[in-house]
């Protein structure tokens, strides 16, 4: 964990139930990273007069739909039947935690997408050693991406705090106690972005529609 935001690593069960589960952790992350793309351009029309974060974000929306593209042609190479997945609670609880009015609304927002990105680059460090060809190798290369992606909106919470005069060490905080709260106890689903499996998570593997 060297992002500097994480307060706990991955649980061993989720790591246990991720090499169990290898269809379920394709698709869901197939959809983080459609979902990641959607975020960072609803994002450069939310704040469309600052060139520099839209400009970035532009960058790192087209880098989400490349890896999206890597993920479904594994997909489809291992012969996986997508499903459309119920969203699980990890970025929804995140999210809540967003002020609504700004200026702190757009720290809050940089720090959400700082977090989810720091929680995907410690997954893929932690999944590389155990989950095996394939996922191996296209894991160790995400890993280097959300490294870079969570810096990124991390640089721009910063940004948006300096000009606000927002004390971002406080919302760091905050965001870090529910994180990991989130992380750290049992899910009700799995999920790429879930905590460890509670009872029957495994059981769940959408509602069988092609995604």
């Amino acid at each position: 964990m060297d992002s500097g935001l994480l307060r706990v690593p991955t649980p061993a069960a989720w790591l246990e139930a991720a090499c169990r589960s290898q269809d379920l952790l394709l698709i869901d992350h197939a959809n983080c990273e459609k979902k990641a793309a959607s975020t960072a351009l609803a994002l450069m029309f939310a704040y469309a007069e600052d060139l520099e974060l839209a400009t970035a974000l532009s960058r790192l929306a087209r880098e989400e739909l490349r890896h999206y593209e890597q993920v479904a042609r594994l997909i489809a190479h291992l012969g996986i039947h997508p499903q459309r997945l119920a969203p699980g609670r990890y970025a929804q609880c995140l999210r809540s935690l967003v002020a609504r009015g700004e200026p702190q609304r757009e720290v809050d927002l940089m720090l959400c997408g700082a977090f989810i990105e720091a929680r995907s680059c410690e997954r893929f460090g932690s999944l590389a050693p155990h989950i095996g060809a394939p996922l191996d190798a296209l894991f160790g290369t995400l890993h280097a991406a959300e490294a870079r992606h969570h810096r990124l909106y991390l640089r721009l919470a910063q940004r948006a705090a300096e000009r606000s005069g927002a004390d971002l060490a406080r919302r760091v905080a905050d965001f870090a106690a529910v994180e990991a709260e989130l992380i750290a106890s049992p899910d009700a689903v799995f999920r790429f972005h879930s905590g460890p499996p509670g009872p029957g998570a495994e059981a769940e593997r959408g509602s069988g529609a092609s995604a």
